[in-house]
């Protein structure tokens, strides 16, 4: 049997957010991001001129125009690779952001020090559910887990990591009432489900920790959790810009291609303005030949699980 291809050209770890005129209607929506309790009052503005990117922005989690009403994005694993590329488009869509590190100084030389609406807190997912919680504190809105372990001789890390503490996150979500979840996760981390056993890639990232299944494991923890996810599987991560356009399909669909991880950052944030993404399991790379679709299509497309 022929195998398929390693993820991507890439070394192979990589594999693995005012006041309320009288003059308008407004109405009172519960919030996506926040368990039953948490209401947000929304201004739905009847005159004509205000674009409907404005207005999604402003009711599914970005800022008005005035600067208000921004919703707040935990980000976990905020100065790696993909969790900082996290950060900077959740601000440029409008977001505010809590930035959650191990290192407090190093991300304070990624981050420039003028950023109005980003906060860096100190946590670390290893270390148990009560001081995330701590960390991720009762203004956030939502969380993006964007964790990866480091490379040790610790076999057990991708296991402390991308298991228990992916798990450790989403207990704090519930000690916060937090009910939005994002997952950067990997594709072929059911690659035994997939018939993929053979394929190198997942030979090689299970040789480092059974890396994969330490994912999976998360994954099926929060299925089962009752939170509102979206699970993100790309496929081998690259450092360059983006090229070509994002394929999404659903879940143990794809074992092969690569993707910025630029994309990978867009199609977090995408995911939580778009109710399409809500309890969806999503894989992702990108192709030269794949046409360009709107983010509700390419979410819309995929089916809950």
């Amino acid at each position: 049997m022929a195998t398929a291809p390693l993820l991507g050209r890439i070394p192979l770890f990589h594999a693995f957010s005012s006041s309320i005129s009288t003059t308008k209607p407004f109405f009172i929506t519960l919030s996506p991001f926040k368990t039953p309790g948490a209401f947000r009052l929304k201004a739905a503005s009847a005159a004509m001129g205000g674009s409907e990117i404005e207005e999604k922005l402003e009711d599914e989690g970005g800022s008005s125009n005035t600067g208000s009403g921004k919703k707040k994005i935990f980000v976990a694993g905020a100065t790696g690779s993909t969790g900082k590329r996290i950060v900077e488009q959740l601000l440029a869509k409008g977001f505010s952001v809590k930035a959650g590190v191990r290192d407090i100084d190093k991300a304070k030389t990624i981050f420039p020090a003028n950023k109005p609406h980003l906060e860096i807190v100190k946590s670390d997912v290893t270390e148990g559910s009560t001081k995330l919680a701590d960390a991720i504190g009762d203004d956030s809105d939502a969380v993006i887990c964007a964790t990866g372990f480091q490379r040790s001789w610790d076999l057990f890390a991708p296991w402390k990591v991308d298991n228990l503490g992916t798990v450790n996150l989403v207990e704090a979500c519930r000690k916060r009432g937090i009910n939005r979840f994002i997952l950067i996760s990997s594709i072929l981390v059911n690659g035994a489900a997939m018939g993929q056993l053979l394929n190198p890639a997942y030979i090689i990232l299970n040789v480092f920790g059974l890396v994969l299944i330490a994912k999976l494991q998360a994954e099926q923890y929060i299925r089962k959790s009752g939170i509102n996810y979206t699970i993100i599987r790309p496929g081998g991560l690259r450092n360059d810009p983006p090229s070509g356009n994002i394929v999404m399909e659903p879940e143990d669909t794809l074992y092969e291609g690569s993707i910025s991880r630029d994309q990978v950052a867009e199609v977090a944030v995408e995911a939580l303005v778009h109710p399409e993404a809500h309890y969806k399991v999503v894989e992702i790379v990108a192709r030269a030949d794949a046409p360009k679709r709107p983010f509700k299509e390419l979410f819309g497309y995929i089916k809950q699980g």
